[in-house]
């Protein structure tokens, strides 16, 4: 019933005269980062992939512990001659990150080929297939070899039994995609950066998608360190921040959905290390990074803030790839964040996500210590690598570029 205008009675039973009408409750508003669509009245008898739709079972998991993992790109070939052999084409689609592979197919790599494909996506940040026609459960096999699997807490997991370790992404025309909810920044993100060990090595196919749209950006973490003053780097270096789960729980409840798993809260460092290539990159996200610890609030939120902006408008730093039928990506969740293009209502875009665990995040200054090496900056090596001369930092001169 709509709220009307009504008089409020005194204890004496007369009135103090009108009073303005009361105002309804706000309606809910959705995020899809974090409360995820599910269409369950949906006549599904016509839709190949029904039983990969969304379900939300109502079961609890313990929390997670310490995980043993142990990265097999260490183990690769560092020319990675047995994959490119196999391939008819390797293209690299930017200088910062992403790399497109041709003539593979995923469900016939040997043990070595997949130890050399992690070390590619390490360095490169997220490679791409197409034309696959590996099936969910041989996905998780692939994934498997990279890490143990991670079990999502509150989003989506296929209708068919057995699949508790596949993170199910839906969206069809029943949710119309509501902008008062989130800014496009929010969406930015790198899967589930708040455990204590987050992913690695991270594969996404897309089941069905829209004729276009829906396509996933990617930015290098690597590239957003490198871009830095070497000051600005050396303070970061030093900085922790806390990621949290508590945002993704609280939307799962919104919508209705159960939480599998109670939300935690991670501290990891600003800057992290890739085990394998030993290479800094940026780890945070707007998805997940709450506040710099340690800082006062205005100067957290600045750092973020610059951080977020160059993640998700520094177009130098990103990839876009736009998904075609049996396309597969695959990235380490270390080095890049990622957000979808949410574009393509009232059209359908449904895929499947396997995601390895990884290490605990690792600071340059314990990098350095446990390893005895010294961490890199991604893009020094490179030029190093090319014979090219090193950058000066003189602030005297004006720098700038125009299109």
């Amino acid at each position: 019933m709509a709220p009307v205008a009504t008089a409020e009675n005194t204890s004496n039973g007369t009135s103090n005269g009108p009073v303005k009408p009361a105002k309804a409750a706000a309606p809910p508003l959705f995020n899809p980062f974090y409360s995820p669509n599910v269409d369950g009245n949906a006549d599904d008898s016509d839709y190949e992939f029904a039983k990969y739709k969304p379900s939300f079972p109502d079961v609890k998991w313990e929390p997670l512990g310490d995980i043993a993992v142990s990265d097999r790109g260490l183990l690769a070939d560092p020319e990675k001659k047995s994959l490119f052999a196999a391939a008819s084409k390797v293209q690299h689609l930017t200088p910062a990150l992403g790399t497109e592979i041709s003539g593979i197919d995923l469900r016939q790599l040997s043990s070595a080929q997949k130890d050399e494909l992690a070390l590619l996506i390490a360095e490169r940040g997220v490679v791409f297939f197409r034309d696959q026609e590996i099936n969910i459960h041989e996905q998780l096999e692939l994934a498997h070899h990279w890490g143990p699997l991670h079990k999502h807490a509150t989003t989506p997991v296929p209708r068919e039994p057995g699949l508790e370790e596949v993170h199910v992404v839906y969206n069809d025309g029943s949710r119309r995609p509501d902008p008062s909810a989130f800014s496009k920044i929010d969406l930015w993100h790198s899967d589930v950066s708040y455990e204590l060990q987050p992913p690695g090595t991270t594969s996404l196919k897309v089941v069905s998608g829209p004729p276009y749209g829906g396509d996933t950006l990617w930015s290098s973490g690597y590239a957003l360190y490198s871009s830095f003053s070497p000051g600005f780097q050396k303070y970061l270096e030093g900085l922790t921040a806390v990621h949290s789960a508590v945002a993704q729980a609280d939307g799962a409840r919104a919508a209705g959905h159960p939480v599998r798993r109670e939300p935690v809260e991670s501290v990891h460092p600003v800057v992290r290390v890739h085990p394998v290539t030993g290479w800094k990159a940026v780890y945070v996200n707007p998805g997940f990074t709450r506040r710099i610890v340690g800082l006062p609030k205005a100067e957290s939120d600045a750092i973020l803030n610059l951080l977020f902006r160059q993640i998700a408008e520094n177009v130098d730093f990103q990839v876009r790839f736009h998904w075609e039928p049996n396309s597969i990506a695959i990235w380490d969740n270390r080095v890049v964040t990622h957000s979808a293009t949410f574009d393509f209502w009232p059209h359908r875009r449904h895929a499947l996500r396997a995601t390895p665990h990884a290490e605990r995040p690792t600071s340059v200054a314990d990098y350095e210590a446990a390893t005895g090496k010294v961490a890199k900056d991604r893009q020094l090596v490179i030029w190093e690598q090319q014979g090219l001369p090193l950058p000066k930092f003189d602030t005297t001169v004006a720098r700038g570029y125009t299109d």
